[in-house]
């Protein structure tokens, strides 16, 4: 599911933009983050039908070798432990993963995609992870469980060519795959014995009004309050000239400010936390640096100015 964080950065994502825009436009931008965030549902969607793809080249391999002409003891005999895996057929079967990717039009069909599992398939035949697998004697649930962990972890997930795939569909999706993975990781996790076809996938959404709610909150009023906001980071960077400071950094804390301003029930040190660190990733190696040490004193201004009022969880130090 979504974090708060991952939502931050999607609005800065979308706010980056939005200010290197002369026509802008906040109103278009809403509507990009929103449909940024809700595309993020079908990364998530594409990596579990990854299993049903495989799953199909490795029935169809078997099915080829039993077809020789003159076929071996193993050919006839095969090794089915990879397609009998009981968490890939759970989710071959799962209508609720079935009905999302028919309803959001996700799926593997074409010549583009079929080549691309073939050559995933291909790369997980060589792995060490699914030699170790099929040459294991142990027949269980949680040892199916354990090989699709690390299977997924260490060969699917990485596959570069499956990253080409999705970064030619979005820009932004490289960003999204390690959260989105996880979501993967938590569905193969959470499968039981008992579970039907009928067992519910995750949800992008915790509380989705919530959660838009924020969202939509943080990137209105950062740029409502743009001017105001530039005004008082000028008087804080008296020894810096604003447009030697990276846009990146500009950005990061006009969120932040604005985010300590119109979110009462965030901690303060919620909110500086949670700006340093997305700093780490997004902007210069010194930017966390200059950001912590402006929000230190940000954060004093505003509540002598009363311009910083927390209530409720909010006023947890």
């Amino acid at each position: 599911m979504l974090n708060r964080r991952h939502l931050r950065i999607k609005v800065l994502q979308v706010l980056y933009a939005f200010f290197q825009t002369e026509d802008e436009d906040i109103l278009q931008s809403e509507k990009q983050l929103l449909n940024s965030i809700d595309r993020m549902y079908d990364l998530y969607l594409w990596f579990l039908l990854t299993f049903e793809e495989v799953h199909q080249f490795a029935e169809q391999r078997i099915d080829d070798r039993m077809k020789k002409v003159r076929p071996t003891k193993e050919d006839l005999a095969p090794n089915r432990k990879f397609v009998n895996n009981r968490i890939i057929n759970h989710l071959i079967v799962n209508t609720e993963l079935k009905r999302r990717a028919e309803e959001r039009k996700v799926n593997w069909t074409g010549a583009v995609e079929n080549d691309l599992m073939r050559k995933l398939f291909l790369h997980i035949m060589d792995s060490e992870v699914y030699a170790e697998y099929m040459n294991s004697e142990e027949d269980s649930l949680e040892h199916d469980r354990q090989f699709l962990v690390d299977l997924f972890k260490k060969e699917i997930a990485n596959f570069e060519l499956v990253h080409d795939y999705f970064e030619n569909k979005s820009i932004f999706w490289l960003d999204d795959i390690d959260l989105m993975c996880s979501m993967v990781l938590k569905t193969i996790k959470q499968v039981k014995e008992e579970d039907d076809e009928y067992k519910p996938i995750l949800a992008l959404y915790k509380d989705r009004d919530d959660e838009l709610g924020f969202v939509k909150s943080i990137l209105r009023k950062t740029a409502k309050l743009d001017e105001e906001n530039t005004v008082l980071i000028d008087e804080l960077t008296k020894n810096w000239e604003l447009d030697r400071i990276a846009k990146m950094d500009i950005i990061l804390l006009k969120m932040a400010i604005t985010e300590l301003k119109v979110q009462p029930s965030i901690p303060k040190k919620v909110t500086l936390n949670e700006y340093i660190e997305i700093s780490k990733f997004y902007s210069t190696p010194k930017s966390q640096v200059f950001i912590n040490g402006i929000l230190d004193k940000a954060i004093p201004l505003l509540e002598e100015r009363g311009e910083l009022k927390k209530t409720g969880r909010g006023l947890i130090n």
